[in-house]
């Protein structure tokens, strides 16, 4: 029984689209090149972003340049 199961879950994610690396109808290499750089660079900047939260380095200093009295 075990084995009809891994069989099918195989065959399932055979038939199963890659998601975002395959190519929608009409695009060109180029495109999908820009497509897969575009999405590299945003998920860079929201990595850096949560890590800015985390350290607390997304707010600005309250900190003051001049003396108060």
């Amino acid at each position: 029984m075990s084995l009809w199961a891994f069989a099918l879950g195989v065959a399932l994610a055979a038939l199963l689209p890659a998601g975002c690396t395959t190519r929608q109808p009409g695009e060109t290499a180029a495109e999908v090149h820009r497509r897969h750089e575009r999405v590299l660079r945003l998920d860079t900047e929201m990595m850096m972003s949560d890590i800015d939260r985390f350290l607390l380095l997304d707010k600005p200093s309250m900190l003051n340049n001049r003396r108060i009295p």
